[in-house]
């Protein structure tokens, strides 16, 4: 119940504020069938009339009603023109702005535990299909069940025994036809997988382009990728064998549909039972319409049930990690940060954090140390409701994490991470993240990050390139810190931020966000600097996801424990 309802939810963004092109596209497959059938029956006339059979209607007339239906095609096609494109452009602008809300609305690590790879597929490949196969063959499949119906009824008043010949003549081909309609639609669905593992490999090879090449590990990239796309091509060559089968089915049916109807209305004319030649030409004609319409329809039918497989899924995928319940809080911490007996673990009997209890006072900074794998990332991500999974309780102001909406606490909370995002846009754009701030509040932000030299230098209006190529790691790590100020957050989450830059610049990020008081900052932090780490007014100590020193920077020295030992190794 719930998969049909999403599957209602995200088709009626196509035909929202969409329906007078939508129905207009559906009566011009409507008009142009029934012309179709206007056309056999004047075709039927024509026959009779130069066969000097009696009652068909003069050269005269049948000559004014065809330049009359030629006439007609010229409104109708002119309000396709305007329909069909009109009804496809809203139709998948409004569907596609759906689907990037309703991505917006996971929580703030969503893509940390899925693969991106899925949704690139779903938005580029899936939805190509959905396009094609759903919203373009709508016209098709109106066209042909209005087309075939009229050719049903049409043979039945020309002759209701001939007419029930041809039509079991096409009953045992539809049947056939409809089992590998069914086929294929396993078959796109395969075809969907094998494009989201071959964007998955060709994203992953991109990504390491730099560490492929060090290691010289072209030739293996290349394999990697060539398995991947054999395997597409496979899918789609099973898919394609299935379409070339349903055609063959086709053309045979209408082979023998066409030439048995011709056959037996031939004897039913031997025997003087009302078949004139023109009833028999048109039959031919009207029988290969049936029968071209039970060859197409199986596989269209099966690609829109396809297509609307690929809809369920986009819309169970987009359902997944969505963080929308909870109640909203001040977006100003007042008291603190407070983590009760708090566990977690990746996977089952495997835990990373163990009974962690500490407080985060508001206003301060503190520094969470401690070698490569002791759980200071993973404490971090809690603290940003990246998982709600774990065991005890992170409590901000008293109020437990999952009890407070996104929206507030992401208002509340920024993270600044070691890789920044940045658009390909201005160093303002970049900072503003494309809202609209007061001049004097973005100044301030820019100051306070330092990035006023850059400015001053660049100017805001200066293109960051694709993910931020003309910009220095440090830059980027100020931008990030800008965005958090400029969004005056009360909480400034940090992790590894300075893992990637020289030591001089990590100095400088680092000193940045030590200055900005007001702030309650939570820094995690390979560099063990002694300026520094004596500003922070608390450190947390982690070992193999335990808390085993806390305090500041002189008196865990004093105390010549597990983070003497760490800050002596470092130096």
């Amino acid at each position: 119940m719930k998969n049909k309802t999403l599957r209602r939810e995200y088709l009626s963004t196509f035909f929202r504020g969409n329906k007078l092109a939508y129905c207009a596209m559906l009566l011009t497959s409507i008009l142009f069938s029934v012309l179709n059938l206007a056309v056999a029956w004047l075709i039927q006339q024509l026959v009779d009339n130069v066969s000097g059979e009696p009652g068909a209607l003069s050269l005269s007339v049948l000559t004014v009603l065809t330049v009359g239906i030629i006439l007609l095609i010229i409104p109708i096609k002119g309000l396709q023109y305007w329909a069909q494109p009109q009804f496809m452009k809203k139709a998948l602008s409004q569907f596609k702005s759906f689907a990037f809300r309703e991505l917006t609305r996971k929580n703030i690590a969503s893509f940390q535990s899925e693969a991106t790879s899925t949704y690139i597929s779903a938005f580029s490949n899936d939805l190509t299909s959905v396009e094609t196969n759903y919203l373009e063959k709508q016209y098709a499949i109106v066209f042909n069940l209005v087309w075939a119906a009229g050719a049903v009824v049409l043979m039945l008043l020309y002759s209701p025994i001939l007419a029930a010949i041809a039509i079991g003549l096409c009953a045992l081909p539809f049947l056939a036809s409809m089992r590998e309609g069914a086929r294929m639609e396993k078959a796109e669905k395969a075809v969907s997988e094998k494009n989201g593992e071959f964007t998955a490999s060709l994203k992953d090879i991109l990504s390491g382009f730099s560490v492929i090449k060090s290691f010289r590990a072209e030739g293996a990239a290349v394999s990697l990728l060539e398995q991947s796309s054999r395997e597409v091509e496979t899918a789609k060559c099973r898919k394609r064998r299935i379409s070339v089968l349903l055609g063959m089915i086709g053309g045979v049916a209408s082979l023998s549909a066409q030439m048995g109807t011709f056959l037996t209305g031939a004897v039913l004319t031997y025997l003087g039972w009302g078949i004139t030649p023109g009833i028999l030409f048109v039959f031919m004609d009207l029988t290969g319409a049936v029968i071209t319409v039970v060859g197409e329809m199986p596989e269209l039918l099966a690609s829109r049930r396809a297509a609307l497989g690929l809809v369920d899924k986009m819309a169970r995928t987009l359902e997944l990690n969505v963080r929308d319940k909870g109640k909203d809080i001040p977006n100003c911490l007042e008291n603190g940060i407070s983590v009760h007996n708090l566990c977690f673990c990746y996977e089952q009997d495997n835990e990373i954090l163990h009974d962690i209890n500490i407080d985060f006072k508001a206003g301060k900074s503190y520094a969470i140390v401690g070698n490569s794998g002791s759980g200071k990332s993973t404490l971090l991500k809690l603290l940003m409701a990246s998982r709600h999974d774990y065991k005890g309780a992170i409590c901000y102001d008293n109020t437990e994490l999952m009890g407070i909406s996104s929206k507030s606490l992401y208002e509340l909370v920024s993270m600044v991470e070691q890789h920044v995002f940045v658009f390909d846009a201005s160093i303002r754009d970049n900072i503003t993240m494309f809202r609209d701030f007061p001049t004097a509040d973005v100044d301030r932000a820019i100051e306070l990050s330092g990035l006023s030299r850059l400015i001053n230098e660049r100017g805001g209006d200066y293109l960051c390139g694709e993910n931020g190529k003309n910009l220095s790691g440090g830059e980027k790590q100020r931008i990030a810190i800008a965005r958090s100020l400029l969004q005056k957050s009360s909480v400034l989450l940090a992790d590894e931020v300075t893992a990637a830059l020289d030591a001089q610049t990590a100095y400088q990020v680092t000193g940045d966000i030590l200055k900005l008081d007001g702030i309650t900052r939570i820094v995690v932090t390979h560099s063990l600097v002694e300026s520094l780490l004596k500003q922070y007014d608390g450190i947390i100590v982690l070992k193999d996801g335990h808390i085993v020193e806390s305090g500041m920077f002189d008196d865990l020295m004093d105390k010549k424990g597990y983070f003497y030992a760490l800050y002596t190794v470092a130096q």
